[in-house]
């Protein structure tokens, strides 16, 4: 499923940065001239219950609104940051009414759509912000369970657990420019593929 554009997902669980770092890398992506966009996250702006009250059809909306939201963002721009990935929303629907295998298939199809998952590990307990869920435990069940599900489809990702949090965005710039550096190198160099 080629789409065009470079993608990468900030993965974990809710209140651990991920928009932060989001913002942080797109900034720096964007004094190097990339052409990119950001795919917010989508939670934010559905209709219906989220967090411990979600449900199958809240969910659903989610995973396809994000879908929509990536198809056209790699269709007019070299780059997507996403915060977020299908497979986080997904997490939260399995929490809340356990397996869909409807809604799997398409999980574990677009979740390979993505050219680097970064895991932002959990940090502190979350803050209030009038919409998701300040419950330590529950921060940390979806963390289990995001990771239990990488595991499981065998999913490799940039993890930044155990790296310092003042470095965590110094960390995600320098595996963007390594991953883009072939591409950049035959873009600017006149010399490329020549015998």
């Amino acid at each position: 499923m080629d789409q065009g554009a470079f993608k990468i997902a900030f993965i974990g669980s809710h209140g651990v940065g991920k928009t932060t770092l989001c913002y942080g890398i797109a900034a720096r992506l964007k004094r190097l001239d990339v052409s990119l966009d950001v795919v917010h996250e989508i939670a934010r702006r559905c209709p219906l219950a989220i967090n411990r009250d979600t449900t199958v059809s809240a969910q659903a909306w989610i995973l396809h609104t994000q879908i929509a939201a990536e198809l056209v963002a790699s269709s007019l721009y070299e780059m997507v940051i996403c915060d977020r990935s299908v497979l986080d929303n997904f997490v939260y629907l399995l929490l809340a009414a356990g397996p869909q295998p409807a809604l799997e298939e398409l999980v574990d199809t677009w979740i390979t759509t993505y050219d680097l998952l970064i895991h932002v590990p959990i940090y502190e307990a979350p803050r209030p912000d009038g919409l998701r869920s300040t419950d330590p435990g529950f921060q940390r069940a979806v963390q289990e369970r995001l990771q239990s599900e990488l595991a499981r489809r065998n999913l490799d990702c940039l993890d930044l657990a155990g790296i310092d949090r003042d470095d965590w965005l110094d960390k995600v710039e320098k595996e963007v420019r390594d991953q883009l550096r072939p591409a950049q190198l035959d873009l600017l160099d006149p010399l490329a593929g020549r015998g």
